[in-house]
């Protein structure tokens, strides 16, 4: 078994049990889990949203090599247990290698509605590390976000651009290392002001 093999199936043990405990401390019941996995991300678009009609919500997401041998988005959706129908939330995933269309088309889907809930980084075919953003649209929450994504491959820089957009009030959400098909290692970080 590789050590990226081993990584991630660690990751996804340690990510799974920081899912059971964070719900279980805010449930008083027991509560279901729908683990969903594909190597593409416009059909984990369709399957999150069709647990979503189930009554389930987005908990967790991760990309990585998993035991198929394949490169797949992981995503864990959860409900309370016997809850029947709609949850009512929608989901969208984002994925893209350049920066400037990923923040383009977050702020198009905050100005619907959507709020960031995670992001992770899924091997392309191609050879890239592309970030994967998923956003969630709550019917209950009325607020609009602005979003700012933020890319460099020096940690260096990526210091002071965040010290920049923390003095004008933004939060960071999300950090990410992707890579794009030519090579070049970057550090993503989505950051949100309400």
């Amino acid at each position: 078994m590789s050590k990226l093999t081993k990584l991630t199936r660690g990751l996804l043990v340690v990510t799974a049990a920081n899912i059971a405990l964070s719900a279980a401390s805010g449930a008083d019941g027991a509560l279901e889990y729908r683990i969903l996995a594909t190597s593409k991300t416009s059909t984990m678009d369709k399957e999150i949203n069709e647990a979503a009609a189930d009554g389930y919500r987005f908990a967790k997401a991760m990309g990585g090599k998993t035991a198929n041998g394949g490169q797949e988005v992981v995503v864990a959706m959860v409900k309370e247990a016997g809850a029947a129908g709609r949850s009512g939330f929608r989901y969208k995933l984002l994925a893209t290698s350049k920066t400037s269309t990923m923040q383009k088309e977050m702020q198009s889907l905050a100005d619907e509605g959507y709020e960031y809930v995670d992001q992770t980084v899924f091997q392309t075919a191609f050879g890239g590390r592309e970030v994967v953003v998923i956003m969630e649209a709550d019917p209950a929450q009325k607020a609009r976000s602005n979003y700012r994504l933020l890319a460099t491959t020096k940690t260096s820089t990526m210091q002071k651009e965040l010290q920049a957009a923390g003095s004008q009030g933004y939060v960071l959400f999300g950090l990410t290392v992707g890579k794009t098909e030519i090579g070049g290692d970057e550090i993503v970080a989505v950051l949100r002001k309400n």
